[in-house]
């Protein structure tokens, strides 16, 4: 399956049915007199986010979507039957954007099920039995029912993981997804070799979470050089940044802060998430090498740096434990704030 995180769509509410024009005429019933019905609602467009979809790609070969137009209403005061709804189904972590360049944010799908009328259907055209009055004793005017809303938009997914893999091309990010997760993504040794996000499940001491790998990032991504910072978007809704530094690059502490001015020139809240830094083929390094390179970048983030080996299996617990630890951190200051957002006010 392709991996598409971007599309444009068109959308269109159905329109309302028109209103019928009716006399009742009967033989032998008196008082006779107009009884056409109202026209049905016409379809809405409803945006739906279901569970098994990781990608936009069956948005690449349909693009328009028109909700159904409701019924004419009929004679005997009928009003004719509403269109049905028309269900757009999108992956959790879908946002709906409109059409200008400011891409303006309408909606937002992040839990499984959740639902929202994005465009009202028309209403139905009034028949003329609602025309009646004393007055006008035998109307002919009806209304056509409404027309239905109609919108171009950009649908934009933003994968939804616990914890995000950052680092300069061939830092050792596919490597370590695949050495602790269900995850199949290509290794090469040349840079970008991850050309689209990939996820995987990690299992550790009875924990699960989801990690997420994103194309890596070059001096100058804000800009748009490289692959640019398009798949920074998946790891906005992640709650820890796994930051892997190659540790036999010719800098591996500038390595670390190429990757941190990217994250500060893309903006969305990166720079304020937790951080695990790992230094990768730390196995290429003799021991007095990694002891300078840990400790000159201990110095510099202020946090601890694990060296690891991600195909030796070498160092990898300490990091797992340490992710699982800053993770569950995590999942509590988001508890607490979403408490506060929530507390009880008279109001």
């Amino acid at each position: 399956m392709h991996f598409l995180d971007q599309a444009k769509i068109y959308v269109k509410s159905g329109a309302g049915g028109p209103g019928a024009v009716s006399f009742r005429r009967e033989k032998f019933v008196e008082f006779g007199g107009p009884d056409g019905g109202d026209g049905g609602k016409g379809g809405d467009i409803v945006f739906e986010a279901v569970p098994g979809l990781n990608t936009l790609i069956d948005f690449r070969y349909t693009q328009h979507f028109r909700a159904p137009r409701g019924k004419g209403g009929a004679g005997s005061n009928r009003t004719g039957a509403g269109g049905d709804d028309l269900v757009v189904k999108v992956p959790v972590g879908t946002q709906i954007l409109a059409d200008d360049e400011e891409r303006s944010l309408l909606a937002d799908l992040t839990k499984v099920g959740q639902r929202i009328t994005f465009l009202k259907g028309g209403m139905g055209g009034r028949g003329n039995a609602s025309y009646k009055t004393s007055t006008n004793r035998a109307p002919r005017q009806h209304q056509t029912g409404e027309d239905g809303e109609e919108m171009w938009v950009w649908l934009r997914l933003k994968l939804l993981a616990d914890v995000g893999l950052l680092g300069l091309p061939n830092a050792g990010k596919s490597t370590l997804l695949n050495a602790v997760s269900n995850a199949g993504a290509k290794v090469g040794d040349y840079p970008f070799t991850t050309l689209r996000p990939q996820l995987g499940v990690v299992r550790h001491k009875g924990r699960e979470f989801v990690l997420a790998d994103i194309p890596g990032l070059i001096e100058g991504a804000a800009e748009g050089a490289g692959i640019g910072d398009r798949f920074l978007g998946h790891v906005e809704r992640t709650r820890l940044l796994l930051h892997l530094v190659d540790g036999s690059g010719d800098d591996p502490l500038e390595a670390w802060r190429i990757v941190r001015g990217e994250l500060e020139g893309y903006g969305a809240g990166l720079t304020d998430k937790a951080e695990v830094i790992a230094l990768t083929k730390a196995d290429l390094l003799d021991d007095k090498q990694r002891a300078k390179v840990v400790k000159a970048l201990e110095s510099e983030t202020g946090a601890r740096v694990f060296p690891i080996s991600a195909p030796l299996d070498d160092g990898m617990e300490p990091l797992l434990d340490a992710v699982i630890q800053r993770l569950g951190a995590a999942v509590e200051d988001d508890r607490l704030e979403a408490a506060g957002r929530d507390s009880w006010s008279p109001l």
